[in-house]
């Protein structure tokens, strides 16, 4: 009798080795032919585009078929109460290590720029985006104006209402209901096969991106701000393997496999400059590990406006280069109001390319001695720590569906080591 023996897959037909392997080819074109490498960059936005599109129904299907399969609706609101507290707190901590790191390293001290040369309307444009929503119409826009306007606004967290409302009330509506519920989880299951069918576009969607941006700054626009990329890229690292570390360790799993169990989607990152790019697939990554789905696709969707730790990082050393790079001294006091104003500003800052330098343009106009007109000299880096701002932000989201996900007793603990550990089904 004979047998057969699998063949395990070829490395380069995983899809993390072929983003890398498009990300370094892109790299290399924008080095050496940036005017086509610029042209480049629909290839990407197209990417982005058709997950995007997806990502709706995705957050819709999940926590409507996971709310409505949870025993209690209690639990629902305690998940939800513990998520806030949660980001508030991991995203606060990220506040003040871009804080202290700035104001230990002072990377904007030397450059001596002039405020008067500096043009406010150069980003009146950002300001005037960033101031047009309060703390109280923030919380209003969640709100959509129409039940299925929700799902063509492109705003996650009226999705996120929606989906928890429509989970709730199917909970409440017993065996009536459960047709329905079957139905909204067959639908999931097919939702999810669209968004791997979309996955294996993902290395053509990380090299037009990055194309794109090595193309259009060229690595010689980083030389007079390398101090302020290094320090940058260096704390948000001892933020994942420091801080997020310590909060995995506690919760009993290993950072360093979780990393590497979702390197998939860390990778499509990394070459998009979008963690809402790896959005779809991250939840569907946490299920196989072990997450309830009523978790995992409650505090994902919702750590997505309310717990982005690399924006938080990114705000408040970005805030005090450029006080240092003017000569404008910035006393305990106005570091204190920053830091209160960027708690609020950047929960309003969505997973998408470019968010966190509108976010910024708001917090520093709390403090009139800064001028806002100098956010020019950052704005062409800007775009090249917009990566690892969202591999921070799509780490920390990751870590925290787990640490809730446990702290429930909604995670299956043996599945998870399991998967960490390689042992689960490809």
């Amino acid at each position: 009798m004979s047998t057969t023996r699998s063949v395990p897959p070829r490395w380069y037909a995983a899809i993390y080795a072929q983003v890398l392997v498009a990300v370094a080819l892109a790299v290399l074109l924008g080095w050496i032919a940036p005017h086509l490498a610029v042209t480049l960059k629909p290839l990407g936005d197209g990417f982005i585009r058709l997950v995007k599109m997806i990502i709706a129904p995705v957050i819709f299907c999940t926590v409507t078929g996971g709310i409505a399969g949870v025993s209690s609706l209690e639990k629902v609101g305690r998940v939800g109460l513990k998520s806030l507290l949660y980001f508030i707190a991991v995203s606060s901590l990220a506040l003040l290590l871009g804080l202290a790191v700035a104001d230990l390293v002072q990377p904007g001290a030397g450059l001596n720029a002039d405020p008067a040369q500096f043009d406010a309307g150069a980003v009146a444009g950002l300001q005037s985006s960033a101031h047009s929503r309060s703390v109280v119409e923030f919380l209003l826009h969640i709100i959509p104006d129409t039940l299925l306007g929700a799902f063509t606004s492109g705003e996650i967290l009226q999705v996120l209402l929606v989906a928890v409302l429509f989970g709730c009330a199917l909970a409440l509506s017993g065996e009536r209901g459960q047709p329905l519920r079957r139905g909204i989880d067959s639908l999931g299951a097919v939702v999810f096969r669209v968004v791997h069918l979309i996955m294996r576009a993902a290395p053509i969607g990380a090299f037009g991106s990055m194309a794109y941006t090595v193309g259009q700054f060229g690595a010689g626009a980083l030389a007079h701000l390398a101090s302020l990329m290094a320090c940058f890229y260096l704390t948000s690292a001892a933020f994942v393997f420091g801080v997020l570390g310590l909060i995995a360790r506690a919760s009993g799993f290993s950072l360093l496999r979780l990393l590497r169990y979702i390197r998939d989607e860390l990778l499509l990152v990394l070459g998009t400059s979008s963690s809402e790019a790896a959005l779809p697939s991250l939840i569907d990554k946490l299920e196989g590990a072990g997450c309830a789905r009523s978790v995992a696709g409650l505090v994902v969707p919702a750590g997505y406006s309310f717990n982005l730790d690399g924006t938080n990082i990114y705000m408040t050393m970005a805030a005090l280069f450029i006080a240092q790079a003017t000569n404008v001294h910035l006393g305990i006091s106005d570091q204190l109001l920053l830091l209160l104003v960027a708690i609020i500003s950047s929960k309003g800052a969505a997973g998408v390319t470019g968010s966190g330098f509108i976010t910024l343009a708001a917090t520093l106009a709390v403090v009139p001695s800064v001028p806002v007109g100098a956010l020019v000299l950052i704005q062409g880096v800007d775009r090249f720590m917009s990566e690892c701002r969202s591999l921070t932000n799509f780490i920390g989201n990751a870590v925290a569906a787990i640490v809730i996900a446990r702290s429930e007793g909604e995670m299956d603990d043996g599945r998870l080591q399991q998967v960490l550990a390689g042992k689960h089904d490809a």
